[in-house]
């Protein structure tokens, strides 16, 4: 806290002169300063704003909640500004983010998904277009703008596809009486190939020493996020592609067979029977794969943290690989990840301009300054999409380099992340009951069809 000098009024007047020393009434000496302390006061709050700012953030990402919290301290340690981190349980972001803001001291940071999450949240989205974290913004076209306005900065670009464990592909293509003549993983081009190569490891699971070749189809409540966002992605994207549009009011899932053949593979060849999935996480799914009882699961870049730090883990770190999650479209060999971001900062508009600019400083701190691009990119493991960071600043880790090298591939086009067009999360979830439905075997795969597309015209017409 600045420290301002304190210079005695010339109205006081002094009673007496002892010594050398002027020497005020008691009572009077006692008033004066506390009049001179409450004005030193006064002085230093106009010297550092009417109030000082605090940040509040409303993290997205469970996974990387306690990274946040670290981050936090430091920055509270090192400026003296308070920094609030709060993280919404998986699933539930869009339900928190509503109860947050109508509180007292609501969220002064926090992510919007795309310009679906934008259309529901722009009240409380503040211009970003002067600051340097826009500036920094090496495509500022990935902006979320509206009019001459900027109100949503990708933080972030991942990627996600099918990560798996080339010490046990190498294994089973080592075996005499393999079913494929393919000798490594990286000729797997297409879901033909795939599909042969999986349902024969399946055959040769205790070869393997495997107890299936994907981890489980997680769905737990909330868990559901890799089938009706991040796969369902793919057959909205060729859509998309084919009717040459970036979104539709109406979906016709055209590509609904590509769909249920990746789904089946899923839920056919995994360690979890698939009566059994909705008792299943995402943390399960990776930690199957972390000990060496499956070979592939499907997840992104962020999910190297779930692997590493899983007691008994087995995997080398130079056997995790990723592949494209192939479906059957015509021409996919030369398909890539699935390459994007729906992580998108946002700033309350609706807090104190102290808040505003306490939060714009600490987000310009974490992606200018060397502590702060060193937890961007070790802790949290963001590819990070600023001019701020150079080559050498990019994340280490294996899942992070294999989007690199996607994405440096001339000959691999990425599919790009149109699920930030999906209607709304209540339009996710029950595409997801019903997919759960499905692998129960209570619900006929025609029927998933049915609800997918209606829901998605019921919801696009409430959210537009």
């Amino acid at each position: 806290m600045e420290t301002l000098p304190i210079t005695i009024p010339k109205m006081v007047r002094f009673t007496k002169f002892v010594g050398g020393k002027i020497i005020m009434k008691r009572k009077k000496c006692l008033a004066i300063l506390l009049s001179v302390a409450m004005t030193a006061g006064m002085l230093i709050g106009c010297a550092g704003g009417e109030k000082a700012g605090s940040v509040y953030y409303l993290n997205f990402k469970p996974e990387v909640a306690e990274v946040w919290d670290e981050i936090a301290k430091e920055y509270t340690e090192l400026t003296g500004v308070e920094v609030k981190v709060s993280t919404a349980a998986s699933g539930t972001y869009e339900a928190t983010f509503k109860s947050e803001v109508a509180k007292r001291n609501p969220p002064t940071l926090f992510q919007i998904n795309g310009p679906t999450g934008y259309q529901s949240a722009k009240e409380y989205c503040l211009d970003l277009s002067d600051t340097e974290l826009f500036k920094n913004l090496s495509d500022q076209s990935l902006a979320i703008t509206d009019g001459d306005g900027v109100y949503g900065i990708p933080y972030v670009v991942e990627g996600y596809g099918i990560i798996y464990n080339n010490e046990i592909m190498n294994n089973y293509f080592a075996l005499a009486d393999k079913a494929v003549d393919i000798t490594s993983a990286d000729e797997i081009n297409n879901f033909e190939t795939l599909q042969a190569v999986v349902e024969d490891m399946t055959k040769h699971k205790e070869a393997l020493e495997i107890d299936g070749v994907f981890s489980s189809t997680s769905f737990a409540p909330g868990e559901d996020w890799r089938w009706q966002t991040h796969l369902a992605n793919i057959p909205v994207y060729y859509e998309y592609l084919a009717d040459g549009v970036t979104d539709k009011a109406e979906i016709e899932f055209s590509y609904n067979q590509e769909f249920k053949n990746i789904f089946d593979l899923y839920l056919n060849n995994s360690i979890t029977e698939p009566g059994l999935v909705a008792s299943k996480t995402v943390n399960d799914s990776m930690a199957e794969f972390a000990l060496g009882r499956t070979a592939m699961v499907q997840n992104g870049n962020w999910g190297w943290g779930q692997i590493a730090e899983v007691d008994g883990n087995v995997v080398n770190e130079s056997d995790v690989k990723f592949m494209p999650i192939y479906t059957g479209v015509d021409g996919e060999e030369n398909q890539g990840l699935c390459v994007g971001t729906e992580n998108y900062f946002a700033i309350n508009a609706q807090t104190s301009e102290a808040d505003q600019q306490a939060t714009i400083d600490f987000v310009n701190w974490l992606f200018t300054s060397d502590e702060g691009k060193k937890h961007v990119v070790e802790d949290l493991g963001f590819i990070a999409p600023f001019s701020t960071f150079d080559e050498t600043q990019m994340p280490q880790d294996p899942l992070a380099k294999e989007i690199m090298r996607y994405m440096n591939d001339d000959e691999k086009t990425s599919v790009a992340w149109a699920f930030a067009t999906f209607p709304s999360q209540t339009f996710k979830e029950i595409f997801g009951a019903s997919l759960l439905e499905y692998a129960q075997g209570n619900e006929e795969w025609d029927h998933v069809v049915e609800e997918m597309t209606t829901s998605w015209v019921q919801e696009k017409a409430v959210t537009e």
